[in-house]
């Protein structure tokens, strides 16, 4: 499977922005004062994933994005606005 195309459709990846997103969702977990592992329970996800998208290494959903937001007590606009184009 190339970058390029995914079944006939476009594959959009943006590795600057993935990590971006998962820096903020650290600091932003960190100040709150959770760990990983309690983090993920709260966010009702397992820990292996919660680590990927820290790193950078998901492409994770919408809706991820926003129960993270809300166990954070952030608006998802917080996580995603580190995101540069």
């Amino acid at each position: 499977m190339s970058d390029s195309s995914l079944w006939g459709m476009a594959y959009i990846r943006n590795e600057k922005a993935l990590k971006a997103v998962g820096l903020q969702i650290r600091r932003l977990r960190e100040e709150a004062g959770h760990s990983q592992q309690d983090f993920a329970y709260m966010c009702g996800m397992e820990l292996s994933q919660i680590n990927r998208i820290e790193l950078g290494k998901i492409n994770t959903s919408i809706s991820v994005i926003i129960k993270i937001a809300e166990v954070l007590k952030v608006s998802p606009s917080k996580i995603m606005e580190v995101v540069v184009s």
